[in-house]
């Protein structure tokens, strides 16, 4: 499968294992503020923890998540993302497994224009389009500006929040 991306600069390409290094490095930024504040690691266990952190979340996905698509997003060819997608899950929706834009480019209404695409995608599939969303995550907002509801929460901290198409 391919998606549509409306801007032209971007462009999606599947991970390959020369990505690692980059996509552990992007997961680190989704848990820089939280590893802040442990303040009694070395910065050598928080790196270990990460790390270990990272690799457990891989396999999961790669494990839990067959048929699904795993993209590295370029921005005029320089690497700035990851986005990992399930046309079918449980063959009822379209569920974003995750998204996530390096720091240096996030607020450039990139992860908007993603998520834009996506809904058409959903759209078009005639699916609701899904994603667990940490309750304390900024991108929260966007999704509630693009219309996504909070349909359940787990732990009082993951928000799974739904955009369905109305015609």
């Amino acid at each position: 499968m391919t998606l549509k991306l409306t801007n032209p600069s971007l462009f999606l390409r599947p991970i390959a294992e020369k990505d690692m290094p980059l996509l552990l490095e992007m997961y680190a930024s989704t848990r820089k503020e939280e590893m802040e504040r442990v303040t009694d690691w070395s910065e050598i266990m928080k790196t270990e923890f990460i790390s270990g952190q990272f690799r457990a979340q891989h396999e999961h996905y790669q494990r839990n998540y067959p048929g699904a698509y795993f993209w590295v997003i370029e921005l005029d060819k320089k690497r700035i993302g990851r986005l990992y997608l399930d046309t079918n899950y449980q063959s009822k929706e379209v569920r974003i497994i995750d998204i996530t834009i390096l720091p240096e480019f996030r607020n450039r209404k990139i992860g908007g224009q993603i998520l834009s695409d996506l809904m058409a995608k959903a759209a078009e599939l005639q699916k609701p389009l899904r994603i667990h969303v940490e309750s304390f995550n900024p991108a929260k907002n966007l999704y509630n500006r693009l219309g996504f509801k909070k349909i359940s929460e787990t732990n009082g901290v993951y928000h799974l929040m739904e955009w369905k198409h109305t015609i």
